[in-house]
């Protein structure tokens, strides 16, 4: 069975220092350089933002960080601005192996948010991850990056909603964890089947 590794969003932005930091996501790092080798395939995942996405709180006035709105697609959490295209918090992590199969750049639509490596956050726009996996035979997937609760959790109930084997390595993963979040993620990841080492 064609197994590959799924590295989501180990960015600057999401890295201590960052503009959406998450505790200890440099951490990770070495975890997964040394994890690459073992996999037929390895794919990352990149937020790659345009500036004033609608996803951000700075576009719209008077929300805060992390306020919930209600968006045509559902209810989208407002971000500080992060990951936008071409700067350096958008960038990997300097110290991430980047010479993976594929770099897929997601988040790039300025009117939705896209949490997950195969679906935009409106549940039906693809991202073109799922038809490259099946042409290249993979079967079963392991995740790895940041954030388990949000973008990490996402891609991984997609993959198994498209009839992965998915596993997420929560040893090379880091959670933003608010209000409960990383409880719910990992319950709604054993729910769906993901098993979660």
């Amino acid at each position: 069975m064609t197994h590959a590794l799924l590295v989501i969003d180990v960015q600057n932005d999401f890295c201590p220092g960052g503009a959406l930091a998450v505790p200890g996501g440099d951490e990770i790092v070495p975890l997964i350089n040394g994890m690459m080798e073992r996999f037929d395939a390895v794919i990352l995942t990149q937020d790659w933002h345009p500036a004033g996405h609608s996803s951000f709180a700075s576009t719209h006035a008077g929300k805060a960080p992390f306020e919930m709105i209600e968006m045509p697609y559902g209810p989208q959490v407002l971000w500080p601005d992060h990951c936008q295209q071409g700067t350096e918090g958008a960038a990997f992590h300097t110290d991430l192996r980047t010479d993976g199969d594929l770099i897929l750049r997601k988040g790039f639509r300025s009117h939705i948010d896209s949490y997950s490596g195969f679906f935009e956050n409106d549940q039906t726009t693809p991202t073109g991850l799922d038809g490259y996996l099946r042409t290249r035979g993979v079967e079963q997937v392991t995740m790895v990056g940041l954030a388990t609760d949000f973008c990490v959790q996402f891609s991984a109930l997609d993959a198994a909603k498209l009839g992965y084997q998915v596993t997420v390595d929560t040893r090379a993963c880091r959670a933003i964890d608010m209000d409960g979040s990383m409880a719910a993620a990992k319950q709604a990841m054993c729910d769906a089947g993901v098993v979660l080492i």
